[in-house]
């Protein structure tokens, strides 16, 4: 037998989690199923009380009555459980589909676009969440159909034969539909996540589409699926038009087949009129199994939608073992003959690095030799494909998860600030110090913004750090500020700046190395840098080129080399950035720090 796929899984998990629900939902079908079966017998035997004046009419009648009030409860049960079952299983995928992708390297998740993220997240998600209830509801579908029949051939032997005649072709129309139903699904589904992929990427870029002024081939690109989209979306319908069309020829045929056969056996004598009357209503609840196309429809669909959602929630994780560091390291980083390949690709080949505990290395080298990638490696954002990176001595990919974010702090070029996690500007920058350790004081919150010359635009907003997030308007140098202020809010061991300071005036960027070098405990600072005046001021320069170290040592040496200077070449051609590689302003920049949390997946993948 074949294993289960990752959408089986998937859904075999969302179906575990809500089996009380399911199991509450299957009941009240069952019950309801046994009612609807129940009823039509004793309404033919009450008529056939009432027609002969026998004693005990009253009875059944009260009985049927009953039976019809207990239906009624159960299939509202039914439809209420149904509702609460599909929420809670689909909550349960979507935070299994956002943990695998959150989980794994930024790498592995990258192919996903924030649209096609979305789409999985929101449309998939919530069709894979209808499979546990689908289920449960299809067993009622079966059940009465089947009872029916059984109740049929109690009634006349006859009357069920004519029935079963006509069950094979109802069956094979069932198989067809579940199978072109499938296919088109699947494909309609694919072309629905190109679109919303393609309608994120215009939404971020919507400044730059008004400038060029190409909104029309813009929005031409959008749309470019929508044929493909509307071309299976309406062979999805017809599929599910065709099977409801024919099952309401036949089904009805067989219907009046069946209460043909039980007036002549009324007539020969061997069927009561009440016998008659449950005839015909047990016919039309056979009849009911082109109801199963519903419910099949649904748990083909919810298949179709888990194997996209599973893809998510299937993306390999990144592996944390439960290793602490040791008490008071000074921040020492080491990487050794670490390699990171990407597309087949070497954007690090086998480098090796010490860095000492409280200096400051600035990384540099042209675009595309690896700086960014050298930076996810150093905090462990994402893992090499060869090689070991140790702070202080210990494995990063030993280390428990919550010990290693509180040990790293990252700043990025373009921080996230998420208005729905962090409400306002004061929490967000609090948020630094990570889930394991709780939110900052008010009082770190303040300094840290003071060390980055964020305070004072930020006392300019109308509720100050209480503004929210998604009504303060910032700068890409703002942002960048609130980046580090996140960033000086923690106090770990290691800080990694990604070309955060890229925004920031030569002024701004002076005072933030200074914080650095002012903080009373000691940290190392990684630093990609683009600025000529960063690496001058840093203790120690790592030259990148084509993701090998090409030099390393302290900027005034490596600057008598005509190709380090090549790669400064666009600034140092100013008088002013000349200036700055002055000798005096490559002194080593004392140890210290107060680094943040890990980032967001959106700035991971930055």
């Amino acid at each position: 037998m074949a294993s289960p796929t990752g959408s089986d899984r998937l859904l075999i998990g969302a179906a575990r989690h809500t089996a009380g629900l399911t199991a509450a939902l299957l009941l009240c079908s069952v019950v309801g199923a046994a009612c609807s079966l129940a009823v039509p017998a004793l309404a033919g035997g009450t008529l056939d009380l009432l027609l002969r004046g026998g004693p005990g009419a009253g009875t059944w009648l009260a009985w049927t009555a009953a039976l019809l009030a207990v239906e009624i409860v159960a299939e509202t049960g039914t439809v209420l459980l149904t509702q609460l079952a599909n929420t809670r299983a689909t909550a349960w995928i979507r935070l299994r589909a956002l943990a695998g992708l959150l989980g794994t390297a930024p790498h592995r998740a990258a192919p996903h676009s924030g649209g096609d993220v979305a789409a999985r997240l929101c449309v998939n998600a919530n069709d894979s969440g209808t499979a546990p209830a689908a289920l449960a509801t299809s067993v009622s579908s079966v059940l009465v159909p089947i009872g029916a029949l059984v109740a049929l051939a109690l009634i006349h032997p006859w009357t069920a034969m004519v029935f079963a005649a006509g069950l094979p072709l109802l069956l094979l129309l069932l198989r067809a539909f579940a199978t072109q139903s499938s296919d088109s699904v699947g494909r309609y589904q694919q072309a629905q996540g190109v679109m919303a992929a393609r309608l994120a990427e215009a939404l971020g870029g919507a400044r730059t589409i008004a400038a060029a002024d190409t909104a029309r081939r813009e929005e031409d690109r959008v749309l470019a699926p929508l044929p493909e989209l509307t071309l299976h979306g309406t062979r999805m319908w017809l599929v599910h038009g065709r099977a409801v069309a024919r099952s309401g020829v036949l089904l009805p045929l067989l219907t009046t087949a069946v209460v043909a056969v039980a007036g002549m056996r009324l007539a020969a004598g061997d069927v009561s009129v009440g016998e008659l009357m449950a005839a015909s209503r047990y016919a039309a609840l056979a009849a009911g199994i082109g109801g199963v196309a519903a419910p099949l429809g649904t748990l083909v669909r919810a298949r179709g939608a888990g194997r996209r959602t599973a893809e998510l929630a299937g993306l390999e994780p990144m592996a944390h073992g439960a290793a602490v560091l040791p008490p008071d390291g000074p921040g020492d980083l080491e990487l050794r003959r670490v390699r990171v390949v990407r597309g087949g690709v070497a954007l690090i080949a086998d480098v090796t690095l010490a860095v000492e505990g409280g200096s400051t290395v600035a990384v540099v080298g042209r675009s595309g030799a690896g700086k960014s990638t050298l930076a996810a490696v150093a905090g462990r954002l994402t893992d090499p494909d060869a090689g070991h990176v140790l702070l202080d001595g210990v494995d990063l990919a030993d280390l428990a998860v919550g010990e290693l974010r509180g040990a790293t702090a990252y700043a990025f070029a373009r921080p996230v600030f998420d208005g729905g996690a962090t409400v306002t500007i004061g929490a967000a920058l609090a948020a630094g110090t990570g889930p394991a350790q709780g939110p900052a004081t008010v009082e770190r919150v303040e300094e840290a913004a003071t060390a980055v010359r964020a305070d004072a635009f930020l006392r300019l907003l109308p509720r100050g750090y209480e503004t929210p997030v998604d009504e303060a308007p910032l700068s890409g140098g703002e942002a960048q500020r609130l980046g580090l202020a996140r960033a000086f809010v923690n106090h770990g061991r290691l800080m990694i700046l990604d070309d955060a300071t890229s925004s920031l005036d030569t002024a701004t960027e002076r005072q933030v190395e200074r914080a650095l070098a002012a903080s009373p405990r000691p940290c190392t600072r990684l630093i990609v840098a683009h600025r000529v005046s960063t690496a001058a001021r840093a203790d120690r320069v790592v030259w990148l080129e084509a993701g090998r170290v090409r030099g390393t040592g302290p900027h005034r040496l490596l600057w008598e080399d005509p190709e380090y200077r090549a790669v400064f070449a666009a600034e140092a051609s100013t008088p002013a950035a000349e200036a700055d590689v002055v000798p005096a302003e490559a002194e080593a920049v004392t140890p210290g720090t107060k680094p943040s949390a890990p980032p967001t997946g959106a700035e991971a993948r930055t």
